[in-house]
């Protein structure tokens, strides 16, 4: 997974892995969420990764818009 720079110094995020039609986000809390296509959205998962990789906004985005949106949780 790669490290979630984290520009803001307030996230709960640790890391992400991005696919095709996922993205995993491991939590500070060790847990780890798959993010997709189908259960997510598209449009979602795109923003998703762009807020990943800009490592600023993914975890506000999860809490105010994903929610409860997963495809899994380990």
């Amino acid at each position: 997974m790669t490290p979630y720079t984290n520009k803001g110094g307030k996230s709960g995020i640790q890391s992400y892995e991005i696919g095709d039609d996922f993205i995993k986000v491991k939590f500070s809390d060790g847990k780890t969420y798959t993010y997709d296509n189908a259960i997510t959205g598209k449009e979602n998962i795109k923003t998703m990764k762009e807020l990943a990789e800009s490592g600023s906004g993914l975890n506000s985005f999860i809490s105010k818009v994903i929610r409860k949106k997963y495809a899994s949780k380990s």
